[in-house]
This record gives structure tokens, sequence and C-alpha cells, in this order.
């Protein structure tokens, strides 16, 4: 087994803060400089693409940054700290010219012989080093870390270079795989965004094919008060669709009926606007209750086949209740919607709450302000929908969930790689399990 020490970062690596700016440095991506910010760090370590700026101002040399080199927030908007000590990598922009990085950011060089440039990212994700970087940091509302103490920051690695190297290798090869995965991900977003419009605006015919579009074939068209449909599809309400027996809309409990004293470590789950998913109920978003209170709120457990509906915030996010979830209780900015599974699919509305424009441009219509979107009985009622006959309905959905199970399959994937690389990441980076370097350079677990 190689011999590790302890050691400082000072020892291991150089430190650079990044530039000095004003807003009126900002420029735009044909001018522009690639402009590293505080926000496109990613929680605990990693890139966010969308946080990157464009800088106009004054650099020189020694701030120009190359793709794979590391950097890490100095400083924090969050109140835990998830974000001051997170490390991340410069991607390959492509721009002729270099990238650079705001004050906000830290550069740190490894030093030749001392320490591998890839072993030292994925070692600045460990806890151990996030600690003391929160803990040299100030600030009441905004976090501050003292640069000055950075290079004090104690680790622990392997004294052979080409050690640290193969670890990173291993945990590199990880990383590719997210990122190939997420890349199918998006292609596979891509793809169902477009064929969800397909679907909502041409339907499926009993062959399984899509209608011709409009264009190709107008005779197959009508126009109605919320567009183009397909000859024969109706476009009315919730209402008409509703079950039998029960009100077709009902809202969730006042909030003086749920409140944090009612809430137990396990129990009747509560389903929260956080357990609604893209489709499905996300468990670490759901609350619970005990019997007793199970019982008193018995009016708004949930029956299969309901879709459950958030009225506040993320106006339209919904979920389709499932036999096994028959009896979970919504919370008080959630809503109810029970249809006749004999004139229209449960899934189809979910659906159209979710994907169909049409739809999501009546509901931030009529959603009221206030400071924040919130939906009614009211609102819904005056949603209308475009309805297909009960079996082109099954089709459309089948065709839906084809496009949804590539991207479950993908993010399970991904879910799976990144549990992998957490395993690893403890076991490699702190020696646990070692990782020997045969005399021609390969790995002996």
């Amino acid at each position: 087994m190689s011999e590790w020490k302890s050691v400082t970062l000072g020892y291991l690596a150089t430190q650079r803060k990044g530039i000095n700016y004003k807003s009126e440095d900002y420029g735009n991506a044909h001018s522009g400089h690639p402009f590293l910010t505080i926000k496109c760090f990613v929680k605990g370590g990693g890139y966010e693409p969308t946080g990157i700026k464009f800088y106009d101002g004054f650099s020189t040399k020694a701030d120009h940054l190359s793709a794979g080199d590391i950097l890490f927030s100095v400083t924090d908007l969050t109140r835990a700290g998830d974000i001051v000590g997170s490390p991340l990598r410069v991607p390959d922009f492509g721009s002729e010219k270099p990238a650079l990085a705001s004050m906000d950011c830290m550069r740190t060089e490894p030093v030749t012989g001392r320490c591998d440039k890839d072993f030292l990212y994925h070692r600045l994700m460990l806890a151990d080093v996030r600690r003391q970087m929160v803990a040299y940091s100030a600030g009441s509302t905004v976090l501050h870390l003292d640069t000055k103490k950075v290079p004090t920051i104690v680790l622990r690695v392997p004294v052979k270079v080409s050690q640290q190297g193969k670890i990173a290798a291993i945990l590199t090869s990880i990383d590719t795989a997210i990122e190939k995965t997420e890349a199918l991900i998006e292609k596979y977003q891509q793809i169902k965004a477009g064929l969800m419009h397909d679907l909502f605006t041409r339907g499926v015919l009993p062959n399984g094919q899509l209608r011709p579009p409009r264009d190709e074939a107008p005779e197959l068209y009508q126009e109605t008060a919320i567009g183009w449909v397909p000859y024969g599809w109706d476009v009315s309400g919730l209402s008409v669709k509703g079950r039998k027996g029960t009100s077709f809309l009902r809202t969730g409990p006042f909030g003086s009926s749920l409140k944090g004293e009612h809430w137990v470590e396990s129990g009747h789950p509560v389903i929260t606007i956080g357990a609604l998913g893209e489709g499905d109920f996300l468990d670490d978003g759901l609350l619970f209750v005990g019997e007793k209170d199970a019982a008193r709120l018995r009016d708004f457990q949930l029956c299969a086949g309901d879709v459950v509906f958030s009225r506040v915030a993320d106006v339209g996010r919904s979920v389709v209740v499932r036999q096994g979830q028959a009896g979970w209780i919504m919370s008080s900015n959630l809503m109810r919607i029970a249809v006749d599974d004999a004139l229209c699919l449960p899934d189809f509305v979910q659906m159209q709450l979710g994907f169909d424009a049409r739809v999501k441009r009546q509901i931030r219509a009529k959603v009221t302000g206030g400071g924040r979107e919130v939906a009614n009985s009211e609102v819904l009622g005056q949603l209308r929908f475009a309805w297909p006959d009960i079996a082109e309905q099954g089709r459309i959905v089948a065709l839906a969930d084809q496009a949804s199970s590539q991207l479950r399959a993908e993010s399970a994937k991904k879910e799976k790689l990144g549990a992998k690389k957490l395993g690893l990441m403890q076991d490699l980076l702190t020696g646990k399990v070692p990782v020997k370097v045969g005399a021609g350079g390969t790995a002996n677990g």
C-alpha cells in the first residue's frame, strides 16, 4: 500500500483569486471572455453552465484559465454554506478568448511532483476539506472565505503522484460515464418535448401513426377556442369529465388542519408540493401523520386515478395516484382532480397539465398574483382541454410512456453512477480501499 500523509493545501498547490470587476465590465458571447461566477458552482462540486457570464474588462495573462483548471468558490449566498469551497473544473468553451474567473472564485494549481490535478479536484469534494472551508468563512448574509487561511487547510493524500493519478483516473472514468448519460437525458428530453407537441396537436391514428401535419392535410383539422385540433376532438372543461358521485375538484385541508405539530417520523403519507416530481411522486418529499390525524383528514385521502395538482408556486405540476398510493393525504397547497375513467384517462389529464402548451398558457393567464401564483377551483373550472375519444387518449398515453421510459432508464442509470462515485470517493480518496500501481502503471485493486 502506498504511503499516505497529511499535508497542507499550500504544500500541494498554489492559489490565485479571480478578477475584481464591475457590472459595466460585462460583455456578450461574441466579444467577451467566458466568465465563471459563483453561480457556476454546484453544491458539493461541479459546473453549472447557466451561471456563465462574459467579461470585457481588464485582465492579464496570469488571469487566463485553461480547460481542466480547478476553481473553488470563496463566496456563498446559502446559509448552510453549501457552495463555499465547492470545486469545479473549467470546461473547454471553444472560444478564441480564454476563460476568466470572478473574484468569487479561486484557482488552485497543483505543484508539479506533489499533486495530480484530477486527484486534487476530487479530493476537494470530501467533507473534511469542505468543513475547513466553511470554518474559515464568515458573514451574516453572505459567507466570505478567508483566503489567507486556504493554504493552511490540511488534507491526507498519497505521497506518490502516480497513486493519486490512478485514483483520479477511476473517478474521472465515472464522471465521463455520467456526462454521457446526461447528454442522452438531454437528447431524450428534446425528443419527448417535440413528441408531446405533436401528440396534443395531431393525435394518434388507430394504426399507431401521427396524423399528417395540418399544412399537409388541412381537411383533418378544425379550429377551436384553444386553436386547431383534429376533427372529432371535443374542446371542453374538466367538469364534463368529472367522476360521478363526487366533486371533480377538491382543495387540500386548511393550513391549520396540518401543522408542524402533526408530523411524525413515519406513519400515514402526506403529499406535499415537494413530493410532486415529473409525473411521479418523490418519496423524500413526503411527510407523515399518525393514524388519529389520518382518520381526522379522511376527506382529503386520495383514490387511485386521482390527479394531484399543485395550486401554488409551480402551478400545474401534477401526478396520477396509483393503487399503491390510494389513501395518501394531500396537503393544503394541492388540489385533487377526480375524472371518470370511462370518459377520459387520468394519465391523459396529467399529461395535458404538464406538457400541453395550450393548457399551460391558460393556467399562466388565469393564476392570481400577490407575491406568488395561486390557482383555485374557479381557475381549474375555466380551463379548456382538447379531448379525443377514449381509445385515442390511450394511444397518446402509450406513445408518451415510451418516450418517458427512455428518460427514466437513463435517469436511473445516472443515479446509480452517482451513488457508485460517492462510494468510491469515500473508499479511494481516504485510503480505505488501496489502489496499487504496478510497474507498468496498471492498477491492482
